[in-house]
C-alpha cells in the first residue's frame, strides 16, 4: 500500500515527526514517500491510498505549504484515506495543567476547522508536541518563546542545548501503528 506524508514545518519538529510516522508505516509494510511541501510541490496524488498531512503550528496557524496542499487536492483527498496531524509545543502545557478548555480549543482550531474548511473526513487526527529551539529561532520567535519556557519547564520539559522538545515519541509511534490498522480495516 502506498502512502504519502506531506508536511510543513517552521523549525523542524514536524519533519522529525513525519519521518517517525513513515518509519512505523514502513515497518507495517507500507511504501511511504515523505515530502517537505516547502521544498517540493506535489502534482498528483492518484497513486496513494493513504495521505497524511502534517503542519507545525504558530499562533494558531498552519504553515502555508500544507494549507495550499489541502486546498489544491481537497476534492481528491475527500475520496482517500486521510490523516491529519499538527505539531504544537504548547500542547504539553495544556495537558500538564489539565486544561480541558485549551485542549478542546486547540483540537477544534487546529484540526476540526481544517476538516470543515475543506470538506474532509480524516480517518485519524492528532496533535503532537513540537519544540522550541532557542538556537535557531528568529528574534521575534525567541521573544515569544521566552513566555512559553517557564510553562514547558513546569511540565517537565528539559532544555537540551537550547531546545525544548515536547514530542512524545511513543504516542507518535502508537498513532502511526493504529493508523496502519485503520487503513487495512
Amino acid at each position: 500500500m502506498k502512502a504519502l506524508i506531506v508536511f510543513g514545518t517552521r523549525f523542524g519538529a514536524t519533519a522529525g515527526t513525519s519521518e517517525e510516522i513513515a518509519k512505523v508505516l514502513r515497518a507495517e509494510g507500507f511504501d511511504v514517500r515523505v515530502v517537505n511541501a516547502k521544498k517540493e510541490k506535489i502534482k498528483d496524488i492518484s497513486e496513494y491510498e493513504l495521505v497524511i498531512v502534517g503542519s507545525g503550528m504558530k499562533i494558531g496557524r498552519w504553515t502555508k505549504e500544507p494549507e495550499k496542499f489541502l486546498d489544491k487536492f481537497a476534492s481528491e483527498l475527500a475520496k482517500k484515506k486521510l490523516a491529519l496531524f499538527v505539531s504544537s509545543a504548547p500542547q504539553i502545557t495544556y495537558e500538564h495543567q489539565n486544561d480541558e478548555e485549551k485542549k478542546e480549543w486547540a483540537w477544534n482550531k487546529y484540526l476540526v476547522e481544517k476538516t470543515e474548511k475543506y470538506g474532509l473526513t480524516p480517518i485519524a487526527m492528532a496533535i503532537f508536541g513540537g519544540w522550541v529551539n532557542m538556537e535557531t529561532m528568529g528574534w521575534l520567535d525567541k521573544k515569544m518563546g521566552r513566555f512559553l519556557i517557564p510553562e514547558l519547564e513546569a511540565a517537565g520539559v528539559k532544555n537540551e542545548n537550547g531546545v525544548y522538545d515536547t514530542r512524545d515519541w511513543d504516542a507518535i509511534r502508537a498513532w502511526a501503528k493504529e493508523l496502519a490498522q485503520k487503513v487495512r480495516a
